[in-house]
């Protein structure tokens, strides 16, 4: 399906944002001003711009522990998302949940979740409730190559295939959990062919281009909201830095070739060389969405510092339910 203009730009302008978002928070915790973690999700922007341009604001996903591109791209506000990285009291969840706990579920972000492939049920459980709600809402879930090695991960896919649940499953398979490369600790070269075993499609993506993650999605949202069911995306992407941010920067265990291998495929670099080439943008129009974007994490870095701290008082507001 063609792609007007506006969504291109936009496509781009997303990208952009969730490296400029990321770029600041990996400076801003080195400086010691972000408390916890921060897992950068530089080099995978393509996966969470593809997918969540083919979605739509009513419908969910659930997230990771590397789930600030998820969260900008289905339209979050990047100003309450760096409060909550810098743990203030107006962030999104007021400084209690931090990089891997961001909701909005008004614009259907159901979580980051710092448990690997714990949010693979909840997707499932979106996507149950959307069937018996009706309509024709869907469910993504977001998850890595090593969560799908995980119990949740095969029970999730069983359900959703006896069900048909209108839910989409998001591999984003970067090679490395932590330490240990994909090649090593999963059996099969390919996630998405683990699908067979649930009688659900399985397609693989390269993950560094943002259209062709959109189109795989596309269909796979079209197969959702006509009743026929769940299936599993494999995104093949490359993660640029060390697993989680650590101050004293110490050395990424990786191998030299896996850490070059990602800036050789930057997915921005090379939609923005399409866009101009097909006549979409020029670079001097992608250039003044550079700077927009860069003037406004920049206000949201200042915003962070500006807001207030929680009070004592308030540790156990919103933790539990009454």
């Amino acid at each position: 399906m063609a792609l007007e203009s506006q969504q291109l730009l936009e496509m781009y302008r997303r990208m952009v944002t969730i490296r400029e978002f990321d770029r600041q928070a990996v400076e801003e915790f080195h400086q010691g001003n972000i408390p916890g973690v921060v897992h950068a999700y530089i080099g995978e922007e393509a996966v969470a711009v593809g997918v969540c341009s083919a979605l739509r604001r009513e419908d969910r996903i659930t997230s990771t522990h590397r789930g600030h591109g998820h969260t900008i791209a289905k339209g979050a506000d990047v100003k309450l998302m760096m409060a909550e990285l810098f743990g203030r009291s107006n962030g999104y969840c007021h400084g209690k949940g931090g990089s891997m706990h961001i909701a909005d579920f008004s614009v259907g972000m159901l979580g980051a979740n710092g448990i690997v492939g714990a949010g693979l049920p909840i997707a499932t459980g979106a996507a149950l409730a959307a069937q018996m709600e009706g309509g024709d809402r869907v469910a993504v879930c977001f998850f890595g190559d090593g969560a799908s090695n995980e119990g949740a991960f095969h029970g999730s896919l069983n359900l959703a295939s006896i069900w048909k649940l209108p839910v989409i499953y998001v591999c984003e398979n970067n090679g490395w959990a932590v330490s240990v490369p994909a090649s090593y600790g999963l059996s099969v070269e390919d996630v998405a062919v683990r699908a067979a075993a649930y009688n659900l499609p399985g397609v693989t993506v390269d993950g560094t281009d943002v259209l062709a993650v959109y189109e795989a999605i596309r269909l796979a949202v079209e197969r959702a909201r006509a009743g026929d069911g769940a299936t599993l995306v494999e995104c093949k992407t490359h993660r640029w830095r060390i697993h989680s941010e650590q101050r004293g920067n110490p050395q990424d265990p990786r191998p030299e070739a896996a850490r070059d291998a990602g800036p050789q495929k930057d997915p921005i670099v090379s939609f923005s060389a399409r866009l101009v080439e097909q006549g979409e943008a020029t670079s001097d129009s992608l250039k003044q969405i550079d700077q927009e974007v860069e003037s406004q994490v920049a206000e949201a870095v200042a915003f962070a510092k500006d807001s207030p701290m929680p009070k004592p008082e308030d540790a156990l507001q919103d933790v539990f339910a009454a």
